[in-house]
């Protein structure tokens, strides 16, 4: 069809926020060496106008707080050639310790966010 598979969407937000993170110093594999994993618990995608292949793309990525133990990231799509949001996105997240249990996140991680 010459568009780009929905679900590719949700792939680029995972890389859009895992830049963010190294971004500020933190990847997910130091943070997963320090016991702590950050698994989705949500996922929404809003698609405004169909991304064709071979078109640049640029994906903003925005993380917030929401409560001690759970984050959202939010996500723009856009086609820098002429600005267009293609689509946007959010993804809710909660802090799990090594054994799997919820846990509070970390000051850098707060910090980061606030």
């Amino acid at each position: 069809m010459g568009v780009v598979y929905y679900a590719n969407y949700f792939v680029w937000f995972e890389v859009a926020r895992s830049d963010l993170l190294r971004s500020a110093g933190w990847s997910y594999r130091e943070m997963e060496q320090e016991g702590l994993a950050l698994p989705v618990i949500a996922a929404h995608c809003e698609y405004r106008q169909s991304a064709r292949y071979d078109d640049e793309l640029e994906v903003r990525a925005v993380g917030s707080l929401l409560s001690p133990i759970r984050l959202q990231f939010d996500y723009e799509v856009v086609r820098p050639a002429d600005g267009c949001l293609i689509a946007a996105g959010r993804t809710e997240h909660v802090a799990l310790d090594a054994g799997g249990r919820p846990r509070r996140l970390p000051d850098r991680v707060r910090e980061l966010l606030a």
